[in-house]
């Protein structure tokens, strides 16, 4: 595809960028060391101000349709306002599972009351959702969970464990797959439901503690918990996780690069105290990873107005994965010994670096959001169209 940046760009540009270097000041500017891995969490009253911020200058629901959001932008725009977004080093967003995965699926699979009802809070930036998918015995396997929703007057009651809830301390929504028909197995009897999270006694959120010392993921127990509707209806839950799941690997991707580069860039600053003039092995390796990350974008790039490729977000999920463990593992070699430790590793109060906790963060990066040997089952079957893996 001509993905040249053409003049509407160029001013779509010059707007984003004077609004944003005019908004990220004081206590938004002050959070901006805090967005890398493992840290989505952290300074939530900025972060809730700062996605109020955004909804007021209309600039949440860029890439949605022309009927709803702020501001109507085409996918260039949308890859310029990332690209800025990222240059002014503006707050890590709390709002994004919301605007870039439940809003789009809910303008494709949802009914018009539905999109009435809950795209208004997302773009003013004041309600916020997280995703409950995974459970402790359905992560890349999703079709083999065990919550279960039973209907009740109109609505149902959801019972059951997901793990690895990004955010859902911060949420007011959880958007759950949970099957509602009894004796269903695999795909079917599945449905996408809509559970508020204000639920004392029937929702439990128990952060989980991480190896690099951070807890950005959660447990979420549901006992009986309210979920008031479903979207794309009853029984048709695994479609619309499924339309879900490719949004999350279209611009976003995109704007995970940038964010990448950015760590890419940190690393090379470490590098260049020294190592690179003695490692010839280890320098190499440094030019290899900032070449495959423009390889990332311009495949990105090339898929990016694309529809129902099968095998495009799979490809996509394989190659950041493999790159951002890579660069995990580059984080701590470019230090040496250093690397095992910090000048206050003794104290009580020793926390790790941003280097060291891309490092520990980037172990489950083949694994989360769907693991390598799930997204090379989906490539052999529905792209190459090879048997099935016995199961």
């Amino acid at each position: 595809m001509d993905f040249a940046f053409g003049p509407d760009d160029t001013a779509f540009r010059h707007e984003a960028r004077t609004w944003l270097e005019d908004h990220v000041t004081g206590a938004f500017a002050d959070s901006a060391g805090h967005r890398g891995p493992g840290g989505e969490h952290e300074r939530d009253r900025t972060r809730f101000a700062w996605e109020r911020e955004l909804g007021a200058g209309g600039w949440i629901g860029l890439g949605w349709d022309a009927d709803h959001g702020n501001r109507r932008a085409t996918l260039t725009q949308q890859v310029v306002w990332a690209e800025e977004y990222a240059r002014a080093r503006a707050p890590a967003r709390l709002g994004h599972i919301g605007e870039n995965l439940l809003a789009p699926t809910l303008i494709a699979h949802g009914d018009t009351d539905q999109q009435a009802r809950y795209l208004p809070g997302i773009a003013r930036g004041e309600e916020y959702w997280c995703q409950g998918y995974s459970e402790p015995g359905a992560g890349s396997d999703l079709a083999s969970l065990r919550t279960t929703a039973v209907a009740d007057g109109g609505r149902y009651r959801v019972t059951g464990q997901k793990i690895w809830t990004s955010l859902a301390r911060e949420a007011h929504w959880c958007f759950v797959l949970a099957r509602t028909e009894p004796g269903a197995t695999r795909h079917r009897g599945l449905s996408f439901l809509l559970v508020p999270m204000d639920q004392p006694g029937r929702i439990d959120v128990r952060p989980i503690r991480q190896m690099s010392g951070t807890s950005e993921f959660n447990e979420v127990f549901l006992d009986g918990a309210e979920a008031v509707e479903t979207v794309g209806g009853e029984g048709n839950g695994w479609q619309v996780a499924m339309g879900l799941l490719a949004l999350e690997r279209g611009v976003s991707t995109l704007v995970q690069q940038i964010g990448f580069e950015e760590e890419l860039g940190r690393v090379l600053r470490t590098a260049a105290g020294g190592v690179l003039d003695h490692d010839p092995v280890l320098r190499d390796r440094l030019v290899h990873q900032w070449a495959e990350l423009r390889t990332m974008r311009w495949n990105a790039l090339r898929t990016l107005g694309r529809t129902g490729d099968p095998g495009a977000p799979s490809v996509a999920k394989l190659l950041w994965g493999g790159w951002h463990r890579r660069l995990g593992e580059l984080a701590v070699q470019v230090r040496g010994a250093a690397a095992a430790a910090g000048p206050d590793a003794w104290s009580p109060s020793y926390e790790l670096d941003a280097l060291q906790r891309l490092f520990l963060f980037t172990r489950a990066d083949t694994i989360y959001g769907g693991s390598d040997e799930v997204q090379r089952n989906i490539i052999a079957e529905r792209v190459l169209g090879l048997p099935r893996e016995p199961r």
